[in-house]
């Protein structure tokens, strides 16, 4: 198998590492890239497991892209919120149901908050069920660190977020019935599918109309979504409910190119928080999750 086979055979993995790693898409395409052009260089010969290899490559190099997009990130213009990710019909059911809530936009604003090498140990070793052997080679630390780094990361994760996650056939139920209140202007309807203490968060970059600052409260966000609503809705425009990072989610297009994408959290049969993607610079990139990966042991 030449560089390209074995590369190919396994991009799908790299990508969703990336992915989730640096929340946006043109970042961990670019991660692909640059490990492509490293792996090309690399005697096969001395390595004994291309995989293994390749998502050492990849995480590193997500590790300083991360680094890097973070010093951009506090410049950045409002809320920022990961790049969406539109899923087809031909995506591996094993993504739907086991891995989709980690590409939850509530799951990658909590990783955040990790450091980038608490956000590496973590996902490798939650999400893509790599043994500490392995990560400690990718990190370059000892076992006994990267234990200690995932337990933490682990910690932090749940304390921001205790509650079991929403089923996608609730989450369908509740889209769809908040899309038909909105459309029917139902103020009541509304509130009666938001948390009490919802908040609405909105990635603009200063490009697009959307809130300056995070919404918060049932009847606030109701109001507001009617208002936008009232205000910017294009006629040719069109609001469907769709995948959108693994979960039920909606999209808004007008005259075929997408203006909004907005996910979901769930907790307890009701909307606790909604994010709403309106840069254009992170819709026009948008694609489908195309990666279920499996163990990386051995």
């Amino acid at each position: 198998m030449n560089a390209l086979e074995a590369y190919s055979e396994h991009r799908s993995l790299l990508f969703s590492i990336a992915y989730r790693m640096l929340g946006s898409v043109q970042d961990a395409e670019d991660v692909l890239q640059d490990a492509y052009l490293r792996w090309r260089q690399t005697d096969m010969e001395t390595v004994r497991s291309a995989r293994a290899y390749l998502v050492s490559i990849v995480t590193r190099l997500a590790i300083d892209q991360l680094r890097s997009a973070r010093v951009r990130r506090e410049v950045y213009v409002g809320t920022w919120l990961p790049e969406p990710l539109f899923e087809g019909e031909g995506h591996d059911a094993r993504e739907k149901s086991d891995l989709a809530d980690t590409l939850s936009t509530a799951f990658l604003v909590v990783l955040e908050n990790l450091s980038p090498a608490e956000r590496a140990a973590f996902l490798l070793r939650e999400v893509f069920d790599l043994d500490y052997g392995s990560i400690a080679e990718v990190l370059e630390r000892t076992e006994a660190n990267c234990r200690q780094i995932v337990k933490r990361a682990r910690d932090r994760v749940a304390l921001r977020r205790p509650h079991p996650v929403s089923s996608p056939e609730e989450d369908s139920e509740l889209v769809a019935r908040l899309v038909s209140a909105t459309l029917a202007r139902d103020v009541e309807g509304m509130k009666e599918l938001l948390a009490g203490d919802a908040a609405f968060h909105t990635d603009h970059g200063g490009k697009a109309p959307a809130a300056q600052r995070t919404i918060h409260g049932a009847d606030k966000i109701a109001r507001f979504i009617l208002g936008i609503q009232e205000r910017f809705s294009a006629p040719e425009g069109e609001t469907r409910v769709c995948m959108v990072n693994g979960r039920p989610g909606i999209v808004e297009t007008v005259g075929g190119t997408i203006t909004t994408a907005i996910t979901f959290e769930i907790v307890n049969g009701k909307i606790q928080s909604l994010f709403a993607v309106r840069n254009p610079d992170k819709l026009k990139g948008a694609r489908k999750p195309n990666a279920s990966p499996d163990s990386l042991e051995g």
